[in-house]
């Protein structure tokens, strides 16, 4: 990658970038007034000035249709008004209606051609058909204007420089440079001018031309490393290393410390092959106090947005880090920069701390914090979610994503009024966020069903089932709280069915479907969906071991039953009941209450 200082891009971006503008230039308010008048009864043209002013007022409060609506009544009125047909013309290029833009001013320019009163200020309708004709890509039209505007006004430098580039997009390559001699022989020697037919002569396949326009700035002005970076780019473009490398050491030579010709010399080595040497050469660049973090940020960003296409590998990358975060350390950036660059080596506990030191700096930042909870969340550090949380909401209490996370929290420590004391208060911040809502209730159906509030519970659980009928996380839930139970079993197969159906290698849904089986005893098929669960990655869970050796209990096979319980106890985690299971060698029910 070569990180370009030519500025001859960005004058054509904005340019360009202004023909592509909605802004629509005022016309003139003599033109306006000279227009206005063709020809109109008394009472016609009181009518036609009502119009035409309160189509002003109507595009300057931006109402863009009523504008439009009120100058095509004007041109009923007098289908000859060159200013009607000019606003409507830029209100139709506001809205990339360009070909009635272009239909329109071609009309009103026509008209005013014909006038015997003309005046320069109609100099607007050209500029803004040049626009219309660059967005439409009809160059060569576009430099016919340019080059009438030019003779009518030939002190106006910039109509030279914009007749030079629209030539070049109508790649009519002589009259471009023609039109930027002229400009020359006006300023004297200028580096734009100069970049900008260097530009012209590559595109023209003349790049002898081309090394002549950069070495007459050199000539100028020999200490200028930028100049030697111009012609280095050019002599590379045309595969020329040797004079390249030449052109990038001189750059060192004036200026030892310019952290851009690195950028240079990197590519130049990775163009050759030579991945070694260039990346020595970027971390000398990163390694630069004089360049700039911001340049640096772009190229690491630009290396590590896709990393199958990156320059370097993973240890290069992370060097990299490394120097810039030692070269700006006072840069809050590089805390997040450590942080993704971790995150996307699995290492969320690291990242973390990353994001802390960035809090540490400013609080200010919403994202940051978001990420911050949702990795101590991935990472089951629900103390952390839950203090981070409160911190949170006090800087941002309109944020309900918060309270959602703070209740989940709460529900994980046990805190379940709490959690439901937390989702009533972020309530009023969910307007018509669904998913949000969605994700407070189930939270409320949590908090409820561990408080014993059942009934509240369930009629929760029917809201986020009713409100989001692909939500497996609830079904499965709640499911498994009616199989507790015993509790409208037929409810509760019908819903976990439908979530393995949907989610046939999940351990934790096929375990309750089982259970489900075994409230009804169904215990054959019961025992092959928590097999499945098991062979799925559920092996090391306590629960899904116990439930095991439930089923094979039931079945009547209890020497493997109780081996089953007694793994499940030796897991840890199993239900109030299993200790008492491997002791009476026997199964015994876990009490609900009702």
């Amino acid at each position: 990658m070569i990180l370009k200082r030519t500025i001859y891009f960005l004058i054509v971006g904005l340019f360009f970038a202004s023909c592509a503008s909605t802004k629509v230039p005022v016309v003139p308010e003599v033109v306006q007034k000279e227009e206005a008048k063709n020809l109109l009864t008394e009472e016609q043209e009181k009518e036609f000035e009502f119009l035409f002013i309160e189509g002003l007022k109507q595009k300057k409060l931006g109402k863009l249709q009523a504008a439009v609506s009120l100058f095509s009544r004007c041109l009923e009125i007098d289908p000859n008004s060159a200013v009607a047909m000019y606003e409507l013309a830029g209100l139709h290029f506001a809205n990339k209606d360009l070909t009635s833009a272009a239909l329109l001013l071609e009309k009103a320019i026509e008209i005013i051609e014909k006038s015997p009163d003309k005046n320069e200020d109609h100099k607007w309708y050209r500029h803004m058909y040049v626009q219309v004709l660059h967005q439409r890509k009809q160059y060569t039209e576009a430099a016919k204007i340019l080059q009438q505007l030019h003779e009518t006004d030939p002190e106006n430098l910039e109509y030279l420089y914009q007749l030079g580039m629209t030539h070049m997009a109508a790649k009519q390559y002589e009259q471009a440079i023609n039109a930027y001699n002229k400009l020359e022989e006006k300023t004297g020697l200028n580096e734009q001018i100069s970049v900008a037919k260097r530009q012209v002569y590559s595109a023209w396949e003349k790049p002898e031309m081309a090394v002549a326009e950069i070495n007459k700035l050199i000539e100028s002005n020999p200490e200028e490393p930028q100049y030697y970076g111009l012609l280095a780019e050019l002599y590379q473009d045309q595969g020329d290393m040797d004079n390249a490398f030449a052109n990038y050491q001189k750059i060192l030579e004036i200026d030892p410390d310019n952290g851009f010709v690195h950028f240079s010399f990197a590519s130049f080595y990775v163009e050759k092959g030579d991945k070694e040497k260039a990346f020595e050469h970027i971390e000398k660049a990163f390694a630069s106090k004089e360049l700039d973090a911001d340049t640096k940020i772009q190229y690491y960003m630009i290396q590590t947005a896709n990393p199958e296409s990156s320059d370097w590998d993973q240890n290069q990358i992370e060097t990299l880090l490394n120097i810039l975060y030692r070269t700006h350390p006072d840069d809050n950036r590089m805390y997040t920069m450590f942080a993704e660059y971790l995150i996307r080596q699995g290492k969320q506990l690291e990242a973390r701390q990353y994001l802390r030191k960035y809090l540490e700096t400013d609080q200010s930042n919403f994202v940051i914090w978001q990420q911050m909870i949702f990795l101590s969340n991935d990472l089951l550090d629900f103390e952390s979610v839950y203090i981070d949380t409160k911190k949170a909401i006090e800087l941002f209490p309109n944020q309900s994503v918060l309270y959602a996370l703070n209740s989940v929290a709460c529900i994980q420590l046990e805190k379940n009024q709490e959690a439901l004391d937390i989702l009533a208060e972020g309530e009023p911040y969910l307007l018509d966020n669904q998913h949000m809502k969605i994700q407070f209730e189930l939270y409320k159906a949590e908090a409820n069903y561990k408080l014993g509030n059942v009934e509240q519970a369930f009629k929760a659980f029917d809201q986020v089932v009713e409100m989001d009928p692909d939500n497996y996380m609830a079904m499965n839930n709640y499911a498994y709280y009616l199989s507790l139970r015993g509790e409208n079993l037929d409810k509760a197969e019908r819903l976990s069915g439908k979530v393995v159906q949907e989610n046939p290698d999940n351990p934790t849904y096929l375990d309750t479907y089982a259970w489900v089986l075994f409230k009804r005893k169904d215990y054959q098929l019961a025992k092959f969906y928590i097999e499945s669960a098991i062979n799925k990655g559920g092996e090391s869970n306590a629960v899904l071991i116990e439930h095991y050796g439930d089923i094979l209990y039931k079945l009547g096979e209890k020497e493997r039953a109780i081996k089953k319980w007694k793994e499940a106890l030796e897991l840890g985690d199993g239900s109030a009941v299993l200790e008492q299971k491997v002791k009476e060698l026997r199964y015994i029910e876990e009490k609900v209450g009702h």
